[in-house]
């Protein structure tokens, strides 16, 4: 394919010592304000009454269609906190979504186009990715005074394959600050492997076993400027907390698993109608 990955020997190694690492303007300004011009078209032309709500405190009550349906499409979910006890919208609609996705990356060409990108491969490329695939993608908000709370969690607990593969990229399209809700994570802990699985039965989905305790000691905060990329090793221990600031923290987050030797679970609460196509094969 004549792919050459475009990681230093210095960023792999803070990679696979850390579980995590910052690539710095990996979005263009341009590159990002598409993005977020994309995105308010979609916001426009998106009708309220089919969303659902988003947390990951209740991921147990995510059994309904919209959410099963939203890998292949892309759906609107609304922060906890958005609407008040009559029912209703505390605020305007672009104001109380938490994210759009699961499948922006595939339909949406704007997405698309950053997703699939030539630097993408060439950093799945470093990664030793051999077919890659992007299994979801999600447009987040994280909403002034209301953006929701992220609780300590691994991607591969939700997008596993044997053996696991999963590596999110989470694009910061707002400075992303303690403040307003930044990635909070436990530099080393992809070492110790998953800790536990989200599995998709007859009644929803459920985790396999609780999740552990955290020092919070432990996390140390990414605050990174807009158009950085953290790449997230799947077994990592990552967080974020509510944003209770008046500042936005918008973000573009997709996750890839490989297809080369690797199964993807059959109990995954993904389960496509379609095989994503792979990115590249070598």
């Amino acid at each position: 394919m004549g792919i050459i990955g475009n990681l230093s020997p210095e960023q792999l190694q803070s990679f696979n010592s850390q579980g995590f690492i910052v690539i710095e303007s990996f979005a263009s300004p341009e590159e990002m304000d598409a993005m977020r011009k994309r995105m308010d078209q979609l916001l426009d032309e998106f009708n309220c009454s089919t969303a659902s709500i988003f947390s990951t405190r209740n991921q147990q009550q995510l059994t309904d269609n919209y959410f099963y349906e939203s890998a292949e499409n892309i759906s609107f979910f609304f922060e906890e906190k958005a609407f008040g006890a009559d029912g209703n919208l505390k605020q305007p609609k672009k104001l109380s979504i938490n994210k759009a996705g699961h499948a922006l990356h595939e339909i949406d060409p704007v997405f698309k186009k950053f997703s699939c990108s030539e630097k993408l491969s060439s950093l799945l490329f470093s990664l030793d990715y051999k077919r890659p695939v992007i299994i979801q993608s999600m447009y987040i908000f994280k909403q002034p005074g209301i953006g929701g709370e992220v609780v300590p969690h691994q991607d591969n607990s939700f997008l596993f394959t044997e053996p696991p593969t999963c590596t999110g990229l989470w694009l910061a399209l707002e400075d992303a600050t303690i403040i307003n809700g930044c990635l909070w994570a436990i530099p080393g802990s992809q070492k110790n492997g998953l800790v536990r699985r989200m599995i998709r039965g007859e009644q929803g989905v459920s985790f396999d076993r609780p999740s552990p305790t955290y020092n919070q000691k432990d996390f140390v905060p990414i605050e990174v400027k807009a158009g950085s990329l953290v790449v997230i090793h799947g077994d990592l221990i990552h967080q974020s907390f509510e944003n209770q600031s008046l500042q936005s923290r918008h973000a573009y987050s997709w996750h890839v698993v490989d297809t080369d030797g690797c199964k993807w679970a059959p109990d995954n609460w993904i389960r496509r109608k379609v095989e994503p196509e792979p990115l590249y094969v070598s």
